[in-house]
């Protein structure tokens, strides 16, 4: 579907960044805007996308969202933004919005599971049916695909919410997670490294740091367990965290010890480089996978 125009959008805790590609995950144009109140993000938004359509017609967008996000099409709040913590996005109609400035189809869904959706697309989940991605990052999440379908239940899955051993003899350190505290995103998340270590950015923690030792073992028994309850082909790492050299290399005989044989497949005992792997589109994966949403709503045509 290379001759059909996309708007997309990785709406994320700090800035969106707005994309225009084709059907085939090649990006034309792009900006970035930062999050603020939506009265004031959302009027730049359509702006950049209505610069675009009045020349070229778009066909559809696609918003990758932060959430949490009600993704339920027979709720009334279908498209909405329920309960983040930014100012004024609190049962926001995010996509109604685009959808009534445009008159488009609008796919709509988490940040994470449409990042799945791009790399199922184009990049390291192709050809894969179940398998999952994670970002460690600002906040940590998680979504994928399980039997071909993008995961979605009561709501949406929220990996970086479960709850991992937390030996309070070696890491005092109380969490940064205003919902729950010590959970995943509250002990592993990019901010949970910077207070912990009183650093400005959690690459500022140096290598052979003690703390990246601590990181690798909350992050491997997350991904042990999401291995045991999902049975993913395939493990996608990204985020900025993700980025520190040599942590995913620290993190794959983690996994592989704390399952302990339990999982008898190759791709843990043997070839657990292949299955623990960094985004097949790197940065790219959340524009593409927004990409990737309005493709699916303009075939579906909604």
């Amino acid at each position: 579907m290379k001759d059909i125009l996309l708007g997309g959008i990785e709406a994320g805790g700090t800035k969106f960044c707005c994309a225009v590609g084709d059907g085939e995950g090649n990006i034309v144009n792009e900006t970035v805007i930062p999050t603020g109140h939506p009265d004031v993000t959302l009027p730049k938004v359509i702006e950049y996308f209505a610069a675009v359509h009045d020349k070229t017609p778009l066909s559809a967008i696609g918003i990758a969202s932060f959430g949490p996000v009600e993704l339920n099409r027979d709720s009334e709040f279908y498209g909405f933004t329920t309960t983040p913590p930014k100012p004024g996005w609190k049962m926001f109609d995010f996509a109604g919005t685009l959808r009534k400035a445009f008159g488009l189809p609008v796919g709509f869904n988490t940040d994470v599971n449409a990042a799945a959706l791009g790399e199922f697309r184009w990049g390291a989940a192709a050809g894969l049916d179940t398998f999952i991605y994670i970002t460690i990052g600002t906040g940590i999440g998680g979504g994928g695909m399980v039997a071909g379908n993008l995961m979605h239940g009561l709501i949406h899955p929220e990996m970086g919410h479960i709850l991992i051993p937390h030996n309070r003899l070696r890491d005092p350190f109380n969490g940064v997670c205003p919902y729950h505290g010590n959970c995943l995103e509250g002990l592993a998340s990019g901010p949970s490294i910077q207070k912990r270590w009183g650093i400005e950015k959690a690459s500022d923690l140096p290598p052979g740091h003690p703390g990246w030792e601590l990181e690798a073992d909350y992050l491997a028994h997350a991904f042990a367990c999401y291995a045991l309850m999902i049975s993913p082909k395939r493990i996608i790492a990204g985020g900025g965290v993700m980025k520190t050299p040599g942590l995913i290399e620290m993190i794959r005989p983690r996994v592989r010890k704390l399952l302990n044989g339990y999982v008898k497949h190759e791709m843990i005992l043997e070839k657990i480089d292949e299955y623990i792997v960094p985004p097949g589109l790197g940065d790219r994966a959340g524009a593409c996978g927004a990409l990737a949403l309005a493709e699916r709503a303009y075939i579906k045509g909604r």
